[in-house]
């Protein structure tokens, strides 16, 4: 069981920070970055995945599958994973293989390889009549939260964010710097990377995530050195809805 656990933080981390071997300067603004308070308040998927992880963490599983859901209506792959992960082990919820096995397709579904070996196995493991109800309920799962729907929500969140940033309506950031804490003491981000497209328009998002699941999937991931590189998620944000 402990190495399930350990499993489960190994999937959902790699997403996050990448282990400090395999990161450049650069890597590393970036990630500090993404843990700041002004990103993860326009970006739902993150800051409720992180949420979920610190929940977690604290074996508050009832809290992790609450947060776990909540980043997963905006599609997120690896909070998705973690749900279907809880559902299969009966972590914060009664044991639902089943589940489990849909809520790993609907991780699968963008092709993350971590994820696809994980929905072989949940498959391999059902019998003829979990397999059935798996395709019977999977498409209620789907209506709900797969990337048809759950990209729109996104999109709207990052727009609405975008909209309000400290520059002008049209999006100018200028000189724009954004400040913010680490474990070393604030930090100075300049605007045009804080801004960058990628973090904002939501397909490119979408690929530079896909871009980092699928490049760092066949990695090593010690979870204890990524926790140690984490901000913690400001509480104000933990609860929101």
């Amino acid at each position: 069981m402990r190495f399930k656990a350990l499993a489960c933080l190994c999937l959902l981390a790699a997403a996050w920070v990448m282990p400090a071997a395999a990161q450049t300067a650069e890597d590393a603004e970036e990630r500090r970055m993404m843990s700041s308070a002004a990103f993860l308040s326009g970006h739902p998927d993150l800051r409720y995945r992180l949420a979920g992880l610190q929940r977690y963490r604290k074996n508050d599983f009832d809290g992790a599958m609450v947060r776990f859901r909540r980043a997963a209506r905006y599609g997120d792959k690896p909070s998705q994973a973690m749900v279907g992960e809880m559902y299969w082990n009966g972590q914060g919820v009664a044991p639902d293989k089943v589940l489990g096995y849909v809520w790993m397709d609907l991780a699968a579904e963008r092709l993350y390889p971590l994820m696809l070996a994980k929905r072989e196995r949940y498959w391999s493991e059902l019998d003829e009549a979990g397999r059935a109800r798996a395709l019977e309920i999977g498409q209620q799962v789907y209506a709900e939260f797969g990337d048809e729907v759950a990209k729109a929500r996104l999109d709207r969140e990052l727009r609405f964010a975008k909209r309000n940033t400290t520059g002008s309506r049209v999006g100018s950031v200028g000189s724009l710097q954004i400040v913010i804490p680490t474990p070393g003491g604030s930090e100075v981000i300049d605007g045009s990377k804080f801004y960058d497209e990628k973090f904002w328009d939501v397909d490119q998002y979408l690929q530079w995530q896909d871009d980092d699941w699928i490049n760092n999937a066949e990695g090593t991931v010690d979870v204890g050195e990524v926790m140690s590189l984490e901000t913690p998620l400001p509480e104000d944000f933990d609860d929101e809805e």
